[in-house]
């Protein structure tokens, strides 16, 4: 390829990234404005996270797109420190999505503090941990740290499922 071609073509990918991200400013800013106030105290409401990021979205696309104007290239990645030659860890990705699958499916009967105790426990166990009893322990202290943060921090109630008048 001559380098008239090659530079002809440098940075269209970069503005695609800065067309990306501008969509996606636009997106967020566009569904904030959208959000119903209800209750709002003081300047922080519904829509002050999502018009916030949203701007930010966008000042980060035209400084990009700035940038790439002026001749600025991103520097090419070196890859990771991964050997090629092996395939896919198919038994890895089938235990995360089976951890992810039963949170899914039995979130509602069991409740958050069983099937996400499963989940970090079947999580932490595909990606090779096997102290069983101290993974068994954090998983549920996870769970249950997770659990009464969203329901007493936030105000989210998580399903509860058999736990519930327990806790």
């Amino acid at each position: 390829m001559s380098d008239d071609v090659q530079s002809r073509g440098e940075g269209r990918s970069e503005y695609g990234v800065s067309l990306l991200l501008l969509a996606l400013g636009i997106v967020a800013i566009v569904d904030a404005l959208g959000l119903i106030e209800r209750g709002a105290r003081g300047f922080m409401t519904a829509r002050t996270v999502p018009m916030f990021v949203g701007g930010l979205l966008i000042l980060c696309a035209v400084l990009l797109a700035v940038d790439v104007a002026r001749g600025g290239r991103g520097e090419q990645e070196e890859g990771e420190d991964v050997d090629l030659s092996h395939g896919s860890d198919w038994r890895t990705v089938g235990l995360l999505a089976a951890a992810f699958a039963f949170n899914a499916a039995f979130i509602d009967r069991l409740g958050w503090p069983i099937t996400g105790a499963v989940l970090f426990f079947g999580s932490a166990y595909a990606l090779g941990n096997r102290h069983y009893v101290r993974l068994a322990i954090i998983s549920v202290a996870l769970s249950l740290t997770t659990w009464y943060g969203f329901f007493l921090g936030l105000d989210v109630k998580l399903p509860a499922g058999l736990l519930d008048g327990i806790l």
